[in-house]
């Protein structure tokens, strides 16, 4: 095994050949995009280039991304991709309208992906998340909110439902969750629900 790094603006257009410059020369067997951009607060109490930041990293990063790692694991005929989701994305999100929007892109596309990319023995996975204890979330709430997962628990799940379905929602509280949400509610108490849940959530 052998490790790369590299510190690249995922908003850059210039990203996907920093990225190439690295892994030319490598067969990258599964591809994790774990990356967001987002802040609390509502849509037109921000400038529009705040939105457009989270366009970026959110709904052209990954798209570039598949852009450069699909190609050669259809021509080699295996491989995997994950896009990081989240339950956000479910439904509208209040104080987290372009976050949630971009959320809602990421798990469609991965979707449509598995599908197109299965004939070719590639696998796309969406994880659709709940909470997870990363630093940066952890400085925003005082407290875990509940179904609250560790970034490992979140991985191994990711990565153990590889070849089951286009869509993956790690630990129970987090599946009870969407399934309410998803079928069970009305469409305007779940937002209402959503707008609610964020009230704890420092601005950012």
């Amino acid at each position: 095994m052998q490790v790369r790094a590299l510190a690249a603006d995922l908003a850059d257009p210039g990203f996907p050949d920093q990225l190439t410059a690295v892994i030319d020369d490598i067969e990258v067997g599964t591809g994790v995009y774990n990356a967001a951009a987002s802040f609390v607060a509502p849509l037109l109490s921000r400038p529009p280039g705040d939105a457009m930041r989270i366009v970026d990293v959110n709904v052209r990063g990954p798209l570039r991304f598949v852009h450069q790692l699909a190609p050669p694991m259809v021509q080699r005929r295996r491989g995997a991709l994950i896009l990081m989701s989240s339950l956000a994305g479910n439904q509208g999100s209040p104080g987290l309208a372009v976050y949630a929007a971009s959320k809602a892109f990421t798990t469609t596309l991965a979707e449509s992906l598995w599908a197109e990319l299965r004939p070719h023995d590639v696998d796309v996975l969406a994880c659709c998340a709940g909470a997870i204890r990363t630093p940066g979330f952890a400085s925003a709430l005082a407290k875990d909110a509940p179904g609250t997962l560790d970034p490992g628990e979140v991985a191994e799940a990711a990565l153990a439902a590889l070849g089951r379905g286009p869509v993956v929602t790690p630990g129970t509280t987090s599946k009870l969750a969407s399934f309410a949400m998803r079928r069970l509610l009305p469409r305007r108490t779940a937002v209402a629900i959503m707008g609610r849940s964020l009230h704890d959530l420092d601005p950012g």
